[in-house]
């Protein structure tokens, strides 16, 4: 492997791990309803896994409120099965052709819930980005024993990689910062 495809492997890496928690964080509970709170909950439907959005259309038609609409009316029963046993703490309620759900407020002991998950995925973000850090030192570190790279070079890419993931670090606890004042608005 080349210095530059594990430097630009790593990189890919950092941003996967960004986009992985943001996509977890999408589905923090604010007090406002979002179509990703539910959307991804899977389902087993016709003996394979599913997640609801594949089977329904799933809308928001006022700020407290999810609508799951799925193709198939027999579907009903499984999707609210799927939401009653997540972890969501939702309970839906259905109406004839849809599933509503109605998002409770937020008390204050469920944001400080909330804001302990949010640090939690926090620190495991961290520990996958100096995980991602590590293989790529000990590539660095092989292609230097190999004589791909000298050591002046490795010294600098290591730098390099460590720069990464300090702005890494810093964009992670940005966005957990602007998540948690979301969660701890009333």
């Amino acid at each position: 492997m080349s210095v530059d495809q594990t430097i630009s492997d790593a990189i890919k890496e950092f941003e996967k791990v960004i986009v992985h928690l943001q996509d977890e964080f999408s589905r923090l509970q604010v007090g406002r309803a979002n179509p990703s709170l539910v959307e991804n909950i899977p389902i087993d439907l016709y003996g394979n896994s599913q997640p609801i959005k594949a089977v329904a259309t799933i809308t928001v038609p006022e700020p407290r409120s999810i609508v799951i609409q799925p193709w198939d009316q027999s579907v009903i029963p499984t999707i609210e099965k799927a939401i009653l046993t997540s972890n969501l703490n939702l309970t839906p309620q259905t109406d004839k052709e849809i599933i509503r759900i109605t998002i409770p407020q937020l008390t204050t002991e469920r944001r400080q819930d909330l804001v302990k998950v949010l640090r939690s995925e926090l620190e495991e973000t961290r520990v996958r980005v100096r995980g991602f850090r590590r293989e790529a030192i000990e590539m660095l570190e092989q292609e230097k024993k190999s004589g791909e790279i000298s050591e002046d070079l490795e010294r600098r890419l290591k730098n390099d990689l460590q720069r990464m993931v300090e702005k890494m670090n810093e964009e992670i606890e940005q966005i957990g910062k602007h998540k948690e004042q979301e969660l701890n608005e009333v």
